[in-house]
């Protein structure tokens, strides 16, 4: 456990790659924007997003140097194009504190969701709709107080888009917001948001998967090893497994995302409603 000192200069060269993209498709015609928004701008920020959920559990700079994280995660955040890092860092401590907790965990699905997206041609919406319905469950099933951090992330996202605007023009604004929007979507690295914990097994909550695309994701795929573990880096995720073989070996894991995206889609017996779900008593004092 403790910061992982190599990923402020990893993260630092993605934003700084997208912004160099930025000045490189400025001049396209829009059909090259979209097509670079998803084969290329749009990995490196969905990547961010799991680069920015390693650093809301505080391994960029470490637990003394809280702000730190909350600072550098909204300099991550500055290529995804509209704020996200504060609030994500507000929700998904409840995640693994209340892991399937009804009106808690907002990653469990509504009950709507579950009922409307269960045919394949519906299941497929729902994932191309993924990024809306992460951005504005939170806002129906646990809404919170905004808070300080929010305000100076959105801010600095603000800035962030003006000065790119006043430079290169409105496209590469496009590329970034059109690249995270599709790429957390229907797309393969999209694949771990229904690995992690859907019910393909039925008892089997959480999941993990080895494969390449854990090279650029942050080794997200190492879920049940991170939520064993959420202080340890997931630079270091595999040494988890490596160490504690005898506990991990034998668990169900995914050997693929694509294939988790299909089965999702073609599988009646997957869908929204397939997540286990809990009532936890909280003492509220007034």
């Amino acid at each position: 456990m403790g910061p992982d000192p190599q990923l402020k200069w990893v993260v630092s060269g993605m934003v700084l790659t997208q912004l160099l993209a930025c000045y490189l498709v400025h001049d396209l015609s829009w059909k090259w924007i979209f097509f670079w928004a998803y084969a290329f701008g749009g990995c490196i920020n969905h990547s961010l997003t799991l680069a920015i959920h390693d650093i809301s559990h505080n391994v960029a700079f470490g637990n003394k140097l809280a702000k730190w994280n909350r600072w550098f995660a909204m300099w991550a955040n500055v290529p995804i194009g509209l704020p996200y890092s504060a609030s994500f860092k507000k929700y998904h401590i409840d995640h693994h504190r209340y892991l399937g907790g009804d009106q808690l965990d907002v990653d469990i699905p509504t009950e709507l969701e579950g009922w409307f997206f269960c045919t394949p041609a519906r299941k497929v919406l729902w994932l191309f709709l993924q990024p809306l319905f992460y951005a504005l469950r939170p806002l129906v099933v646990n809404p919170k107080p905004l808070c300080q951090l929010e305000v100076q992330n959105a801010l600095v996202q603000l800035v962030a888009d003006l000065i790119i605007y006043h430079l290169w023009g409105l496209k590469p604004i496009v590329y970034l917001i059109a690249g995270s929007i599709l790429c957390m979507g229907l797309h393969p690295i999209s694949g771990h948001f229904i690995a992690e914990h859907y019910m393909f097994l039925k008892g089997h909550e959480t999941y993990s998967y080895y494969g390449p695309l854990n090279l650029i994701t942050f080794n997200v795929g190492y879920h049940m090893e991170h939520h064993d573990f959420p202080s340890i880096p997931g630079s270091k995720l595999p040494q988890v497994k490596k160490i504690a073989a005898e506990y991990y070996d034998s668990l169900p894991q995914h050997t693929s995302w694509i294939r988790v995206l299909w089965d999702f889609v073609f599988d009646d017996s997957i869908g929204p409603y397939a997540r286990i779900k809990r009532k936890y008593s909280l003492n509220k004092q007034g």
